[in-house]
């Protein structure tokens, strides 16, 4: 702070974002007040504790900022304000110490999102933030906050105020997306929510989906034009998922946009060359069947091969070239994203443009706008835990250049 009055300041929406702007606005005097229409904040935040709570990755950051799309600048400056090593700094802080798996991704030593979540959230009550469960954001009218809660609809007067409502996945844990056709209804430009970080439909055959529906298909490679991930997948009764597929999802998703369908290259063997998968098929016992080569001389698990014979469409082929062909090259057609409350996260939101340098919406001067409501969208692995928290803090840092510059007559 350089000086400005102390402001009665409102924080809407108690995921990451939201609660890391929270903090930053109390750190510097403000009295904060933080508005959570669920029972209880960073519900899914906890969820994505399940899974050992990814919180960033520890890749060259000129590598981590191309994990975001579109490449916006504005991002790109939070996150250098706010970095993958400061935000575990600042999770040590909170008595939570982290580490780097073999994979690159960072997680808190417990695996677990519960205790940095306690920790953090008795430092705000301990810096004083107030934070008011159930009350539901519906937007502006004379002059005041509308909110709906179980006592009933409330006005508050109009105050600096910073949103964090998320995107459009996992509605029951509060992200629901019900905040675009109030940002709409006052002429703030807001990109079509997407699925993003989602699984899509195959047209399986009934015979594959009833043997391998909740199998994994592991150690493969997916590629789609240029792009290609290693990595693992789910096949599932109707379609594909896991994080090889999420890393590609976007790329997959434009593509179904484009042509109506999109066709996923895997490679079922991805350790090995073409030429050297030839020479083992090449090899084979005189009088063994295909199952056996695919089996003992490719190394192909059961549901590998069934793929295998769902992307050929046909019998398969005897000659070692054109199998070793199609298990480096299998092609899969994905019809559609799962729907958007089966996603980990969505794209679109609150257009950049429609927000000034300090996240600040130019059409409603006062109202900073953070986290997975913006514009962006990047792949599981961190990266989308790392965007909250850099954009919450720099929207709070840009309330408070705001404030100063508006001096005490605001």
């Amino acid at each position: 702070m350089t000086g400005s009055t102390l402001r009665d300041i409102a924080v809407i929406g108690g995921g990451p974002a939201g609660l890391a702007g929270a903090e930053m606005l109390a750190e510097a005097g403000h009295r904060v007040t933080l508005y959570e229409r669920m029972p209880s904040v960073g519900r899914k935040f906890l969820i994505a504790g399940r899974g050992g709570l990814n919180l960033t990755h520890s890749e060259p950051p000129a590598s981590f900022q191309r994990r975001y799309h579109p490449a916006r600048p504005l991002l790109a400056g939070a996150i250098d304000a706010f970095s993958p090593q400061a935000l575990r700094e600042w999770c040590e802080g909170l008595g939570q110490p982290t580490f780097v798996g073999s994979s690159g991704r960072v997680f808190p030593k417990s695996f677990k999102a519960s205790p940095l979540l306690r920790a953090w959230l008795g430092r705000l009550d301990a810096m004083g933030v107030r934070i008011l469960t159930r009350h539901r954001f519906l937007g502006w009218e004379d002059g005041h906050l509308l909110f709906e809660t179980p006592e009933g609809r409330i006005a508050l007067e109009d105050r600096p105020t910073l949103v964090a409502l998320g995107g459009a996945s996992w509605p029951r844990l509060g992200s629901d997306g019900a905040w675009v056709p109030i940002l709409t209804g006052a002429g703030i430009a807001v990109s079509p929510l997407k699925p993003a970080n989602v699984g899509f439909t195959v047209p399986w055959s009934d015979l594959f989906r009833d043997r391998f529906a909740g199998t994994p298909l592991k150690r493969v490679a997916l590629r789609l034009g240029g792009e290609t991930v290693r990595g693992e997948a789910m096949v599932t009764a109707d379609g594909i998922e896991g994080g090889a597929v999420y890393a590609l999802s976007r790329l997959i998703r434009e593509a179904i946009e484009t042509r109506g369908e999109a066709c996923l290259i895997l490679d079922l063997r991805p350790d090995l060359s073409e030429d050297a998968l030839m020479r083992r098929l090449a090899t084979h016992k005189q009088g063994a069947s295909l199952a056996t080569r695919l089996r003992k001389d490719a190394g192909l698990d059961p549901v590998a091969a069934g793929l295998l014979r769902e992307a050929a469409g046909r019998a398969l082929p005897s000659a070692a070239a054109e199998l070793a062909a199609l298990i480096k090259s299998a092609p899969l057609t994905l019809l559609a994203p799962r729907p958007m409350e089966r996603a980990i996260s969505t794209a679109g939101g609150v257009a950049f443009e429609a927000i000034d340098t300090r996240f600040m919406l130019k059409a409603r001067p006062g109202v900073f706008v953070a986290g997975e409501m913006l514009d962006w969208e990047a792949p599981t692995g961190g990266y989308l835990l790392q965007g909250a928290f850099s954009s919450g803090r720099a929207a709070a840092a840009g309330m408070m250049d705001w404030l100063d510059e508006a001096g005490p007559d605001l």
